[in-house]
């Protein structure tokens, strides 16, 4: 004699379970298609402190609705709550498609475990209802991602435009340092150049044997910052030179160079007194030519109060190296005024630079393995010419260092709201 079954969906990660008659409760049926399990890498919404405060975060959306039907509310009070369910509501509509998602899918899989024969009109229809399983489970996996994403709060300066600095190393490497920051330099000019943004030059100082000293540029465009934040720090290659006094030794060398990424807000006003600046000026450095060490119109500004110091050389007209240099002075002394938590970040600048040293390196590019490595998250990725384009290869690692900070990021947020609130009952997508 057969026993009664009920089958549903274990919400958590997709699989089938039973309940048979014969009272052992719920149990997990193994022979069923696994999808997106719980244990698979970045598959963040199955964390039972990230589902506690997705509760409790979908538990105070719900309040805020209730709060606002109150017709004694006062004006501020409904402005502020009205505030806050904007906020929320990106997280609750995802929350909503994902449960509507997950609710289809488990009608799929009851229909395909429970209704289907041997009979070839049943075999058809399972087929169908496979794919259908495996579309519904696709959308949920995208549903879960983008749910993760609401709940991370934004940076308010991802939008911004960026100052970002190229710097030769210091401390080991010599010229092939300053021919890997040239190569950085093309990397980064090569990445605005893929995502349509726009590549102003500040400043460039050249080194022998087509290297680079030092270099400032303004890349402007949708979300710059948010894509290029986590580039600043120290860069490592090893490699065997191809130019420079190194390259007699025919052997791998290992160099560093620092990039240096700070926001530019679309809109802000710093107040300078010119009697706080010292404004000198030089003839430019360069490899020669018609056009340089003819003219002191290279030019130096410095902050007396804060000494902080920006410098162009790039133009042959002194006023326009001028304008450029106030232009970064302006961006790295709004960073000092914007208060403690801008301040904070003002500090970025000197933490990416560091002492330039291969122990604080972020990333390797290994060119005599063909190699780049990311050492922050363990991204590897292959072909390191073409990575150096600034094209798709070096996106990919980006936007894997996106999700890697958004992760910590929320489970950061978790962690604080638990030690708020403290433990509550109840988590995940169930009733």
């Amino acid at each position: 004699m057969l026993s009664h079954r009920s089958i549903r969906l274990c919400r958590l990660c997709n699989r089938v379970i039973y309940n048979s008659s014969a009272g052992r409760g719920w149990r997990t049926r193994h022979d069923a298609p696994r999808r997106y399990c719980h244990r698979d890498a970045g598959d963040l919404h199955n964390n039972e402190k990230v589902q506690r405060f997705l509760l409790q975060v979908m538990e105070e959306y719900g309040h805020l609705g209730r709060k606002l039907q109150h017709a004694r509310l006062g004006e501020s009070e409904r402005k502020e709550l009205h505030r806050r369910q904007a906020e929320l509501l990106p997280v609750a509509s995802v929350f909503q498609s994902v449960r509507a998602a997950l609710e289809e899918l488990e009608e799929v899989v009851s229909f395909l475990h429970g209704k289907v024969g041997p009979r070839e009109e049943d075999e058809q229809m399972a087929q169908l209802l496979k794919e259908e399983e495996a579309q519904i489970s696709h959308r949920i996996k995208s549903l879960r991602k983008d749910l993760i994403q609401a709940l991370v709060p934004s940076d308010p300066h991802d939008s911004s435009n960026v100052l970002l600095e190229v710097l030769s190393g210091r401390t080991t490497g010599g010229d092939i340092c300053q021919q890997f920051s040239s190569e950085m330099f093309d990397l980064y000019q090569g990445y605005a150049g893929y995502k349509n943004w726009d590549f102003e030059v500040f400043n460039y100082t050249p080194a022998e044997y087509g290297g680079l000293h030092h270099a400032a540029v303004r890349i402007a465009g949708e979300n710059v910052y948010r894509h290029l934040k986590h580039e600043g720090g120290t860069h490592r290659v090893q490699r065997i030179p191809e130019v420079g006094l190194s390259s007699r030794m025919q052997r791998i060398h290992t160099g560093t160079m620092t990039v240096v990424v700070l926001p530019q807000p679309l809109e802000f006003d710093v107040s300078i007194d010119p009697k706080d600046l010292r404004i000198d000026t030089f003839r430019s450095r360069g490899a020669g030519g018609q056009s340089v060490n003819t003219t002191d119109s290279a030019v130096r500004i410095v902050h007396l109060p804060t000494g902080t110091t920006a410098e162009c050389q790039q133009s042959r007209s002194q006023l326009q190296n001028r304008e450029t240099a106030m232009r970064v002075l302006r961006a790295r002394l709004y960073q000092s005024i914007m208060g403690k938590e801008t301040a904070q970040r003002h500090t970025a600048r000197k933490q990416q630079v560091g002492t330039r040293s291969q122990s604080e390196r972020i990333r390797t590019y290994n060119f005599s393995q063909d190699r780049v490595t990311d050492h922050r998250t363990g991204y590897v990725t292959r072909d390191i010419k073409e990575f150096m384009r600034g094209g798709e290869a070096l996106d990919d690692l980006i936007s894997n260092l996106l999700e890697h900070g958004d992760r910590e990021t929320l489970l950061e947020l978790v962690e604080s709201s638990s030690i708020l609130k403290g433990p509550e009952s109840g988590a995940g997508f169930s009733d």
